[in-house]
């Protein structure tokens, strides 16, 4: 299996560690087995992660739900989260720590410390910890076996479908979503390019799902951040499987072909590498179904094989690990 950038320098880090913890580096999040405790770090930075002039309170929304992502993957309950700031001097500090707050209280979770300091964007890294379920276990990339089924926790590739619009002109201000004229006017599209562009600044984590996997007797999961492609590729590569997936099987919502089609866009390449859909990837064994309230789809399988397979229009071809590359540079 090919990598990212980001993939080769974690592992060369885990190599350098000989043992010491290397096996903490896998997951969504770290596993401290004597505290029986998870904890993931993710960060939000102006012109990376989402565009510069963002409201604040997106911002700190935005930041909460994509590590409880993380947690959810693991199976967690989050506990902590401690939160390392930085803004320009003409921002005000306030409105962000408000609405991040509100989100924590939420949540369950309990703001427990953290750093403050000046910067030349907003820049905000948060760490979250999540203690272990009542009669659960942690849920990991490594548990995979062959002929287990995939299975999709929500849609992939509106979140990118937002993205999108968010850089072709759409814009977000005091709660209201913009849109272009020409987009506008055709109401069922507006409908679809609103909720796209909602999925991409809030995303949903998946919480209850993850507490669910927990208690079952063995299941493998990630967090689809950075793209279906890849974080399948990372789950098989932690749990030495293969796997096929089925593009048909993938779940879209409602007039998601249609906006492709306005933006001009391939769908199956959002849904494969767009990225930032904060849905649970997860396997569980065949005789074991996720309840129907949770709206997973089954979309493949685990395979004794180690090639990662896509099933399309009838045909079979190998799938790439594309998706979002942290460290990927750009000429």
């Amino acid at each position: 299996m090919s990598s990212s950038q980001e993939d080769r320098l974690l592992q060369w880090l885990r190599e350098q560690l000989h043992g010491d913890g290397s096996d903490r580096l896998g997951d969504d999040a770290a596993l401290l087995p004597r505290a029986e405790t998870a904890i993931t770090v993710d960060h939000q930075i102006a012109g990376v992660h989402f565009p510069t002039g963002l409201d604040p309170r997106v911002v700190a929304q935005r930041l909460l739900a994509v590590n409880l992502s993380d947690l959810a993957a693991m199976g967690a309950e989050p506990r902590y989260a401690f939160l390392a700031l930085s803004s320009p001097p003409d921002q005000d500090m306030k409105s962000f720590l408000q609405a991040l707050l509100k989100a924590t209280r939420d949540a369950g979770v309990e703001l427990a410390g953290g750093d403050l300091a000046r910067g030349p964007v907003l820049s905000a890294t948060l760490t979250l910890v999540g203690g272990k379920v009542p009669g659960g276990r942690w849920v990991r990339r490594s548990t995979g076996e062959p002929e287990d089924r995939l299975w999709l926790g929500g849609p992939v590739g509106q979140s990118a479908l937002g993205r999108h619009l968010l850089e072709g002109g759409a814009d977000f201000q005091n709660s209201r979503i913009q849109l272009p004229p020409e987009l506008a006017s055709d109401r069922g599209l507006a409908t679809a390019a609103r909720q796209a562009i909602r999925r991409h600044l809030f995303p949903d984590p998946q919480i209850d799902l993850g507490r669910w996997l927990a208690r079952r007797r063995r299941a493998a999961a990630i967090d689809i951040s950075d793209g279906l492609s890849l974080d399948l590729h990372r789950l098989c590569r932690e749990s030495g499987v293969g796997a096929r997936l089925h593009s048909a099987s993938l779940p879209a919502t409602t007039r998601f072909l249609d906006l492709c089609a306005w933006l001009q866009l391939k769908p199956l390449d959002l849904e494969l590498s767009g990225g930032e859909d904060y849905c649970l990837l997860f396997s569980l064994p065949a005789t074991i179904r996720p309840p129907h309230s949770y709206g997973c789809t089954h979309v493949g399988e685990l395979t004794r094989d180690r090639s990662i397979l896509l099933i399309e229009g009838g045909g079979v071809r190998l799938l790439e690990p594309q998706g979002w590359d942290h460290l990927r540079t750009t000429e």
